[in-house]
């Protein structure tokens, strides 16, 4: 299960470097649009699957005061 989450989000990241070059090249307005949409659709997955596959967050919890702690 980890590995097919983890192509996903390979694939996903592989699509924004491959379409973020494209930007800086000429482009009409459907184009600029339709990459713009397809950027932001890649970027919501990875989003979506890193929060599912690595449901830990590195914020660093404030450290217990002397009167909670357990002796």
């Amino acid at each position: 299960m980890i590995d097919e989450k983890l192509a996903w989000l390979r694939a996903h990241r592989s699509k924004i470097h491959r379409y973020r070059p494209l930007l800086n090249t000429r482009l009409s307005d459907l184009e600029r649009e339709f990459l713009l949409k397809r950027l932001s659709e890649a970027q919501c997955a990875i989003d979506a699957l890193s929060a599912t596959t690595f449901p830990f967050s590195l914020i660093e919890s404030p450290p217990l005061s002397t009167e909670s702690r357990v002796v």
